[in-house]
């Protein structure tokens, strides 16, 4: 798995805030950066993957941890 160079913490806020802080965050990255994002809210397993989908960025894993969803991203050319 890729080490992430980034991590996000959005646990305790509901849609869309995730994927809105997720998407500002990205545009301060570079292509090829890896962001890792810390959710609770479990609509984030569908979102943030068609964020990505939608801007050119790949969702590496979303795995559960301690009852946190984290969402690991490689950065696409379009932040």
């Amino acid at each position: 798995m890729s080490t992430p160079q980034q991590t996000l913490d959005v646990r305790g806020h509901l849609c869309p805030i995730p994927v809105i802080r997720t998407q500002n965050h990205a545009k301060k990255l570079a292509a090829g950066d890896i962001l890792e994002v810390l959710c609770t809210d479990p609509g984030v397993t569908s979102d943030i993957p068609a964020w990505c989908r939608i801007n050119g960025h790949s969702v590496i894993s979303i795995e559960t941890r301690d009852g946190v969803i984290v969402v690991t991203i490689m950065i696409g050319n379009e932040s």
